[in-house]
């Protein structure tokens, strides 16, 4: 599991997103190539105001684990 965590000014959360997936695709690749195993990319991209992509529920249920959102992106921030 690769997890990218960014935190950013409001109106770049969307078009973060889509960098961080394209920019770790080759890598998830090579890791499946090389080790032969799943590996999972999840990006965490949250707004300085706490703004997030329709996704961000989506790719956080994929972190194993229980925790809050609320209280993530507290932390995050």
């Amino acid at each position: 599991m690769s997890i990218d965590v960014a935190i950013l000014a409001d109106r770049n959360v969307i078009k973060k997103q889509a960098e961080n997936i394209l920019k770790y695709e080759y890598l998830t690749i090579e890791f499946q190539r090389i080790w032969s195993v799943k590996v999972k990319e999840i990006p965490i991209i949250t707004g300085a105001t706490r703004t997030n992509s329709k996704r961000y529920g989506q790719y956080l249920n994929n972190i194993p684990g229980k925790y809050k959102i609320k209280e993530l992106q507290k932390v995050l921030i």
